[in-house]
């Protein structure tokens, strides 16, 4: 099978196409005939050796993939060839034509969602419902700001905010962007705009957000802040380096600085998460955007792309 191997650390260039053996599944594992393949910035962090976990050399990026599903270990028993699923993980690794995946890695992708759109949902959907409701404890009723909301991530928090009933304001960086969440649903501000944090506490009424999504948060993390109402919540979802911050901005709404990794959810909480989006998804909420389709032979490129602004959508590579 065809598979991206990266055998150093380094710039996108250290990934290669290359040649690798048919997978088999062991006991509880399955084989993932993939369609269609997710690419998420971490996955650049990774590559480039600057995260904090890595990977053993060399080894296979990604861990979401969408697919059918080829084989099954003796010990499975939730899955049988031919269904229709998307990964949260992958034991050997995502970018390649074929994924090896534990049985609890794996979740249903129903029939109304394709196999690109099924590429977005094991971290960016998965990362908007837990920084919504279980990171950021949102309600009904709140007012939401996403800081970012063009992207994989904020496009699905857009959907599935509005979904539970909260008032939902986004920032994009272009035009497009901006146009793109008022049509989820959302009211739009570019925060390329000088001033947008004054339009955004003119939208809320001067109240401020209960809640605030932020995908930048070296950029941004100060200025949410100020725009918190009492008592409310900023989930940092992204972060590129440091930011010097003033404590006492905390202090006197009594508000709360979450951090958020989705790999660190419980199992509990994956479940929760998953079969709530499974939910969404059903029901025509979750509808998740795509913003390219490239070959897998293309991964370096996509990892130049991923990390640029202006991505309405996921980056999808197909095998």
């Amino acid at each position: 099978m065809k598979a991206i191997e990266v055998r150093k650390f380094g710039a996108p260039e250290v990934m290669e196409l290359v040649e690798k053996p048919a997978l088999l599944p062991g006991p509880d594992e399955v084989v993932v005939q993939v369609a269609a393949i997710g690419v998420n910035p971490v996955e650049t962090y990774i590559r480039a050796g600057t995260y904090p976990m890595l990977p053993e050399l060399p080894y296979t990026p990604g861990g979401n993939v969408a697919g059918t599903i080829a084989s099954c270990g003796p010990e499975v028993t939730r899955w049988q060839k031919g269904d229709r699923v998307y990964s949260v993980a992958t034991v050997s690794g995502g970018y390649a034509e074929m994924a090896l995946c534990k049985a609890d890695q794996v979740f249903r992708l129903p029939a109304n969602i394709s196999f690109a759109q099924g590429a977005a949902i094991g971290v960016p959907a998965a990362t908007a419902w837990r920084a919504l409701f279980i990171r950021g404890r949102g309600k009904v009723g709140e007012r939401l700001l996403i800081h970012g909301a063009s992207g994989s991530v904020g496009q699905a928090a857009v959907q599935l905010a509005r979904d539970a009933g909260m008032s939902v304001y986004g920032t994009a960086g272009s035009d497009r962007g901006c146009s793109l969440v008022e049509k989820l649903g959302a009211q739009a501000v570019s925060h390329n705009q000088p001033g947008y944090e004054d339009k955004l506490l003119e939208a809320s009424s001067g109240a401020g957000f209960d809640l605030i999504l932020e995908m930048l948060a070296n950029k941004n993390l100060e200025k949410d802040l100020h725009l918190l109402a009492r008592r409310g919540r900023v989930v940092i979802i992204g972060s590129r380096g440091r930011i010097e911050i003033d404590p006492r901005l905390t202090m006197g709404k009594e508000t709360e600085i979450r951090g958020l990794a989705v790999f660190n959810a419980t199992p509990e909480e994956t479940n929760q998460t998953h079969s709530a989006l499974a939910s969404a998804m059903e029901r025509g909420v979750l509808v998740p955007g795509i913003s390219r389709e490239m070959a897998l032979a293309e991964a370096p490129m996509a990892h130049q792309l991923v990390m640029n602004d202006g991505n309405c959508g996921k980056i999808v590579l197909l095998p």
